[in-house]
């Protein structure tokens, strides 16, 4: 009877264990092999594997920026990410990301990446020489840090940004004037949103804690029948 119990009590924590090992194993980081491979002239102009964009957005984006390259030879790509590898900020995946879809320099001349990682909404943009001629440095840090972000700041309205990003850009490698950034209203935010690290190890404690008291529950219920059934 004592080895029978020691099994009944067992089943539900190495249950647990398993349960919990699964649960906290990290959320899959994106490499930049784990992006379609690009190459200048492709029709592919928008990527969102962060899954934050409608399919009507993504549809206004790709012929926006289809019409671009047709009329200027500038081509644009705007990519969404979920999570980064730990050893990556969202600058060194994007430069990765540039060198790897286009590897000299006559393929990054006209190329314009803007990725933004979805988990921290943190953004990047690379362009290349010819690029640089129309837009200068300033203005392509602005595109990526100031008109995409403010909507993202506003809450996360990550159509918003994109078109807005999208237009500034298409206006510049036009050879229009540039519009500018946005007009950004202070708000004092302090304290009102939590990062993905907080939220992660609030969610974490939830889970331990529930998991923690099913674990208790189940042997002693399993205990009760037990006793209750053998006599």
């Amino acid at each position: 009877m004592t080895r029978k119990l020691s099994q009944l009590f067992l089943l539900p924590f190495l249950s647990l264990l398993l349960i919990t090992g699964v649960w906290v194993t990290p959320a899959h980081a994106t490499g930049v092999y784990d992006l379609p491979k690009i190459s200048a002239g492709e029709t592919t102009w928008v990527i969102d594997q962060g899954d934050v964009l409608s399919f009507a957005t993504e549809k206004q984006l790709s012929s926006t920026l289809a019409n671009l390259a047709q009329q200027t030879n500038n081509e644009v790509r705007l990519i969404t990410i979920r999570r980064l590898n730990y050893d990556d900020t969202i600058e060194t995946f994007t430069d990765k990301l540039f060198t790897t879809w286009f590897n000299n320099p006559e393929t990054q001349a006209n190329q314009t990446l803007l990725v933004l990682d979805t988990v921290t909404n943190n953004s990047a943009i690379r362009t290349g020489e010819n690029v640089n001629n129309i837009m200068n440095p300033e203005i392509a840090t602005s595109v990526a840090q100031e008109t995409l972000q403010a909507p993202l700041r506003e809450g996360e309205k990550y159509n918003q940004a994109f078109v807005d990003a999208s237009d500034r850009l298409v206006a510049v490698l036009s050879g229009q004037s540039d519009p500018g950034p946005p007009i950004i209203k202070e708000i004092n935010t302090e304290g009102t949103f939590t990062t993905a690290e907080e939220t992660d190890d609030r969610s974490a404690t939830i889970w331990v804690v529930v998991l923690l008291i099913v674990a208790t529950i189940i042997p002693m219920a399993t205990y009760f029948f037990y006793v209750g059934f053998s006599n």
